[in-house]
């Protein structure tokens, strides 16, 4: 028996993870392979992406060629509650949640990875593209992946210590060609399986539609309105707008007019033109710094507001409390409450918060301000 450690990968039937199985096999590692069933609609369970029945066959004929035990988790209900709801109570409270930072935080790297720890592994795996840095006893460093179109560091700026300690990415070092390569080279049943963007639990199917079915208040109509309190139509349902939007405002109008910003109180879309589409400032909650310690002073990093946004540069100021002030040397134009910003030293993920406004409220004080107060009592 190998004297490497125990790791648990999490399999999907996709090329990426079993590419990361594939590799740790051959570097020695005791391999387990473990697939998680997640939550589908009734009578819609062959298009889930992550957990098809399909999919779950590529995955054990995988872990057969790759002689390793495989299992699969149930994990229907705790993603029910804690993704599909997630998604659901941020576009009925206004905003536009990202799904996929709830199920990594929660899911793989909370349910799953607490399997893994029961099982007796000392680390779990995925297919992301990501690198991770040890070094001593210095706290552990995520890193963007080489193959930069593929980096998936952003969904992973949600991790904490105790879950980075735990944490195998054999992919980063890769690019998303050479993984595919790796695939065929080694004759595994996934390396011919097509990628999707879509959500998994959507199954295909448009959001607007999944909200209507699962969610009846997102579709609540409202008035649009300029930035001057001036009705000009009328919404569907704020869940089915994005800020930056132009097309389908069913709006008549001697310029172009785009989605602003959204008031859930008022349940009113506002919009304007291009002129009046940016800002140069957001607020974050739920601030996640990845080393475990927040700095006391403002510091400059690059900021994606989302996934495949560009990173912008900006000064990054804590506020206390798990938020942050953020502000862009340029505006941006699609500031989007719900969403993460993450912010980067370089290639390195310093940490990351949930968008809460692109206006930060006036009683918010910057930390060290606080620390000067507090000092001056």
């Amino acid at each position: 028996m190998s004297d490497r450690p125990k790791v648990v990968v999490a399999m999907s039937g996709g090329v990426d993870s079993s590419v990361a199985a594939a590799l740790l096999v051959e570097r020695g590692y005791q391999v387990i392979g473990m697939m998680l069933r997640l939550w589908s609609e009734p009578g819609r369970e062959q298009h889930n992406r992550c957990c098809t029945p399909d999919a779950m066959a590529v995955a054990r004929r995988v872990a057969a060629k790759l002689d390793i035990p495989f299992y699969t988790l149930d994990t229907q209900e705790v993603f029910r509650q804690s993704v599909v709801q997630y998604f659901l109570d941020g576009y009925a409270s206004g905003v536009t949640p990202n799904p996929c930072l709830a199920c990594n935080r929660q899911i793989r790297w909370g349910f799953l990875l607490n399997h893994a720890l029961a099982l007796g592994a000392e680390f779990m795996a995925t297919g992301h593209y990501a690198r991770l840095q040890r070094q001593g006893d210095e706290p552990i460093r995520l890193f963007r992946a080489v193959d930069q179109s593929k980096d998936q560091s952003y969904v992973l700026s949600v991790l904490q210590q105790e879950q980075l300690r735990h944490a195998l990415f054999p992919l980063g070092d890769y690019t998303k060609a050479e993984g595919r390569q790796m695939a065929a080279e080694r004759e595994l049943p996934a390396a011919e399986s097509k990628e999707s963007q879509d959500l998994c639990f959507l199954a295909g199917t448009d959001y607007r539609q999944f909200l209507q079915r699962h969610a009846p208040t997102t579709h609540q109509p409202g008035a649009i309105l300029d930035q001057d309190g001036q009705q000009l139509g009328t919404h569907e349902g704020l869940a089915f707008y994005t800020i930056g939007q132009r097309k389908g405002l069913g709006i008549a109008a001697p310029q172009p007019l785009y989605v602003l910003g959204k008031d859930p109180r008022r349940n009113a879309l506002i919009v304007g033109p291009a002129e009046q589409l940016g800002e140069s400032q957001l607020t974050a909650n739920e601030v996640n710094w990845l080393s475990g310690t927040a700095p006391q002073a403002p510091r400059r990093a690059q900021v994606q507001i989302r996934y495949k946004a560009r990173p912008a540069a900006a000064t990054v100021t804590p506020l206390g409390a798990g938020k942050v002030k953020v502000d862009f040397d340029q505006p941006l134009r699609d500031i989007t409450p719900g969403q993460a910003a993450v912010f980067y030293d370089d290639d390195e993920v310093l940490g990351c918060g949930i968008i809460q406004t692109s206006q930060p409220a006036p009683s918010e004080i910057p930390i060290e301000q606080q620390n000067a107060e507090v000092i001056a009592a």
